[in-house]
């Protein structure tokens, strides 16, 4: 059953309202650098713990503790929606996502199904579990992969530096690709919804490979696809952070897709970005991952710098430019909570 609404930092600045103080949250805040979730993996691969809610549920809780963030992002994988579609998926170690039978012909697009995202229940359980849990005291976001980032993986068979085979389909069938972009909207329309009926409060809808793109292809490919998803999530009233990466030059083109916070990776500066959408959304980020290995007074400068350029109007949430990286040291990350939540920014002399 979905928790009745609450107030909170993130939730406000998602409306673009004034907060105390920023929210502040990370991508991949869950994850390996840290020692608790290190030690649930080494006894239980990435899909066990995706499909365990108890599990999914732990150790989407443990930054919340450790770090102190403003808000949960729900433990899962932006594959999952995947197998119920028909697809085999598998984490291979140090190599990340396979599929066993990508998509490379039109019957293979005929074959996906798009009525068994029921599957994917386990998410919303855990969803559920957090949302318990925390009783109030931060908001749970849950999260689907864009269209065009979750296509490429089908079509590529994994992770590509030139997502060669996607264009190709893209460029040497163009209804082949729409029917696959179609199906996708209903099938991650679906999983969004599975988690807002289980308590999360935002959707985050993650754009990973979107900048390997030019704008013409953006808009003619890709765009009406994730507009489509995004009016599916809202639809329910709940807030949508559109994320993509590499996305400097073409962010108005995709902010014109939607979304009610758009967030920016570190190549972009984080208050042009904001000027370039005309303000008429939140906006998320920016802090370079790579930033959190530097010496704490460079860091603290970096994230002065990151808070000073969005100035005093309401809407900004402090986040990476990206996921944090594996080796990142724990204290890093926790000082840049107590970086944001200490910051004052100057008056205006009178």
């Amino acid at each position: 059953m979905r928790m009745a609404p609450m107030s909170s930092r993130f939730l406000e600045a998602c409306k673009r309202r004034a907060t105390d103080v920023r929210p502040v949250w990370f991508m991949r805040q869950a994850g390996r650098y840290m020692k608790p979730y290190r030690e649930i993996r080494a006894r239980h691969s990435i899909l066990e713990i995706c499909k365990k809610p108890e599990l999914a549920a732990a150790v989407t809780l443990q930054p919340v503790e450790i770090l102190d963030v403003d808000a949960a992002i729900i433990f899962a994988d932006l594959l999952l929606p995947l197998e119920p579609m028909g697809l085999k998926v598998e984490f291979v170690a140090g190599e990340g996502p396979s599929i066993d039978n990508p998509i490379s012909a039109p019957e293979d697009i005929d074959d996906l199904s798009t009525d068994n995202t029921d599957d994917l229940g386990y998410v919303g359980e855990a969803i559920q579990i957090v949302t318990k849990t925390l009783a109030g005291r931060v908001p749970v976001i849950g999260f689907v992969g864009a269209p065009f980032t979750v296509a490429s993986y089908m079509i590529e068979g994994g992770p590509s530096k030139t997502f060669l085979k996607t264009k190709r389909l893209m460029y040497n069938d163009e209804t082949m690709w729409r029917r696959l972009a179609g199906k996708l909207v209903d099938v991650l329309g679906n999983f969004a919804a599975i988690q807002v009926q289980a308590g999360a409060r935002a959707i985050q809808v993650f754009d990973s490979w979107v900048g390997a793109l030019s704008p013409e292809d953006y808009v003619r490919y890709v765009q009406p696809y994730s507009r489509a998803l995004i009016e599916r999530v809202r639809s329910s009233t709940t807030p949508v952070i559109h994320f993509g990466t590499g996305v400097g030059g073409f962010l108005k083109e995709l902010h014109a897709a939607g979304g009610d916070v758009i967030g920016v990776d570190w190549r972009t500066n984080i208050d042009q970005a904001w000027m370039d959408i005309g303000y008429r959304s939140a906006i998320q980020g920016n802090l370079d991952p790579a930033a959190l290995f530097a010496p704490m007074p460079e860091l603290r400068q970096k994230v002065t710098d990151l808070l000073r350029r969005t100035g005093t109007r309401p809407g900004h949430i402090v986040n990476l430019g990206h996921g944090i990286l594996p080796e990142t040291p724990v204290e890093s990350v926790k000082s840049v909570v107590r970086m944001v939540r200490d910051f004052r920014p100057q008056q205006p002399q009178s």
